[in-house]
């Protein structure tokens, strides 16, 4: 059993439709209002049936006014990790520091290829956002003097200019599942953020997946409670009792979540779900339970 402390947190996750275009803002604001901490977007650039993410986070953060965004996740591959950076410290400082990133490596090669993008195998790829990550973090670091230089195996970066630094330290968030990119967590990352569907064995798998990213942190001389478990939620509310994680009542979705952040450590919770009677009853019915359980779990070991 595992607990890293962290409070827990609740969000949404938005498939961003173009078709009605409006729809994702109006998603985005309904989770405001059902008092969730945060709103997450699916990023896939190569889909024309989809609106462009990041131009939806920063319309959606003018629409908004205490709720945090972020990509869930951004890929990679077609955005450039400077601009990346610069873009994200922008939006937070415009947004009074409601900006996290969740990043992702890659995927759909022959689409990201389609567009320009480059063709990473699988170790490139974690190659390749290592070194996104660093870049980051010293485009925010504007406390060092002088400019960035990087020569890597994927960017070169030859004396740009530092800045903005954004508002508030945001988390930067790693959608990892293999044990390479998990230990890349454990080193670099802020957060780890998989899909509870792209869990082959379901919450069986997150011990596993969580002792990978301790050891990854424990490589890099880091605490593994510094890195944030999140994870994106699909499931069903229904007034009877389910046999199946996450279909049941809200008191029975609170008692499993709170099992996830008391024994696995899991503690950002993102509902997918692309209707507001959802967020409604994930915001005011199963998120305050689950903190209570957690707090009275803490309390009594």
């Amino acid at each position: 059993m595992t607990d890293y402390g962290h409070e827990p947190l609740f969000g949404a996750f938005i498939t961003p439709a173009a078709d009605p275009a409006y729809h994702a803002v109006e998603l985005a604001q309904a989770a405001e209002r059902a008092g969730l901490d945060l709103v997450t977007f699916q990023d896939h650039p190569y889909q024309p049936a989809f609106l462009d993410t990041w131009t939806l986070i920063s319309y959606a953060a003018a629409r908004t006014t205490r709720i945090h965004l972020s990509g869930n996740v951004l890929n990679l591959p077609l955005r450039h990790p400077v601009l990346l950076a610069r873009s994200a410290a922008s939006l937070d400082l415009l947004s009074g520091g409601r900006i996290e990133l969740g990043l992702g490596a890659g995927s759909f090669w022959d689409a990201i290829e389609a567009m320009g993008g480059p063709r990473r195998k699988p170790g490139q790829a974690v190659e390749a956002l290592e070194e996104a990550i660093g870049i980051v973090r010293a485009v925010w670091d504007t406390s060092t003097r002088g400019g960035i230089y990087f020569e890597g195996e994927h960017y070169r970066i030859k004396g740009a200019k530092r800045g903005p630094s954004p508002a508030h330290d945001i988390g930067i968030w790693i959608g990892a599942y293999g044990p390479r990119m998990l230990r890349l967590t454990g080193r670099a990352a802020d957060g780890w953020l998989p899909s509870l569907p792209y869990l082959k064995g379901g919450f069986s798998d997150l011990e596993e997946m969580n002792a990978r990213i301790d050891e990854g942190a424990a490589s890099a001389g880091r605490d593994p409670s510094e890195v944030r478990r999140l994870i994106n939620l699909a499931g069903r509310f229904t007034s009877g009792g389910g046999r199946s994680p996450l279909t049941g009542p809200p008191r029975q979705w609170a008692e499993e979540l709170a099992r996830l952040t008391l024994d696995y450590g899991m503690s950002g919770f993102i509902l997918m779900a692309d209707d507001a009677y959802s967020m409604e009853l994930f915001g005011s019915e199963v998120a305050p339970a689950v903190r209570e359980m957690v707090a009275a779990g803490r309390k009594g070991r």
